[in-house]
């Protein structure tokens, strides 16, 4: 899927698509802080064996009472191919470790404290996070991340000038009580301007 293709899907271009992955995503999540993943699997598992299995009987009896020859009823899906390239293998691999890399290097820079300013900015997250992980588990905040993401671009797409102008305003706050706390404390000042 490209990038093309996401962006047709978060902004509903074709509705039905898009609410047929939000909803199986949402249903599966939903499903996912009931039960547990391998009940959740098999539920599921079960459910795509039982209508599978009824189509087939059902083909197969429909055949004995017409008696036709029209064979098995997933026969063009047996003979697909379902293997993955092993190119799109390695082109995913490759990726993801570099982006794991990227990760580990930025994690020994913040922990081993290479930029005071930024080991401080990492841990008031963390500590934020620690609150946010009172209040939700990581299913509640998954859940409440596909609703966003489903529903955030159809909304700036419609409420963009209204969205941005509130935006803009809150930026240049945030932007002036940064520069008093660094132009108060001592050394972040210096700190920034090299």
């Amino acid at each position: 899927m490209d990038s093309k293709q996401v962006v047709d899907l978060l902004y509903w271009r074709d509705t039905q698509r898009s609410g047929v992955v939000f909803g199986a995503s949402l249903f599966l999540l939903l499903s996912l802080s009931v039960c547990s993943i391998v009940s959740v699997l098999a539920y599921v598992a079960l459910a795509l064996l039982s209508v599978t299995i009824t189509f087939r009987i059902y083909k197969g009896i429909l055949q004995a009472v017409q008696k036709s020859e029209e064979g098995h009823p997933f026969k063009m899906y047996l003979e697909q191919d379902v293997s993955v390239p092993s190119d799109l293998v390695h082109k995913y691999s490759e990726g993801a470790l570099r982006h794991l890399n990227t990760g580990i290097k930025e994690l020994r820079r913040l922990f081993l404290v290479e930029d005071l300013i930024d080991s401080l900015k990492f841990a008031i997250l963390m500590w934020i996070l620690t609150y946010i992980g009172a209040l939700f588990n990581g299913l509640t905040l998954l859940i409440m991340g596909l609703v966003g993401v489903f529903s955030w671009p159809i909304i700036y797409e419609k409420h963009q000038t209204q969205i941005d102008h509130y935006y803009g305003m809150v930026t240049s706050q945030v932007k002036d009580v940064v520069g008093k706390i660094q132009a108060k404390v001592p050394g972040m000042a210096k700190a920034k301007a090299e």
